[in-house]
């Protein structure tokens, strides 16, 4: 029978902040590794997993209806920003004040 090979590694792609991929770089020369890949295997190597717990809230999906013109809009703004449609959503949504008018015409 014929032995297993170890899996290669494949491609991961994630975002970062511009500060952390600074920070990967500084440690690739002060470590001398040639890759940003051994810098984050370094990283996963030493980080323990399983003591990880989230600080981010709970996330739940929602589906609503935008006039086409607000839905043009906000996906532009997204483009332009460079963020996501979810993103600019969140941020309108907290900049609401805690007692929220309705708009006359508006429910």
């Amino acid at each position: 029978m014929a032995k297993k090979s170890a899996p290669t590694p494949a491609p991961l792609t994630f975002d970062l902040p511009v500060s952390l991929i600074a920070k990967i770089e500084t440690h690739r020369k002060k470590l001398g590794f040639k890759s940003t890949s051994e810098v984050v295997r370094l990283a996963i190597g030493e980080f323990n997993l399983d003591r990880y717990e989230s600080d981010a809230s709970e996330h739940r999906q929602i589906s609503v209806r935008l006039p086409g013109p607000t839905k043009v809009a906000l996906v532009k703004a997204a483009k332009k920003k460079r963020v996501s449609v979810g993103e600019l959503l969140r941020v309108a949504i907290e900049a609401l004040p805690a007692k929220a008018t309705a708009k006359k015409g508006k429910k």
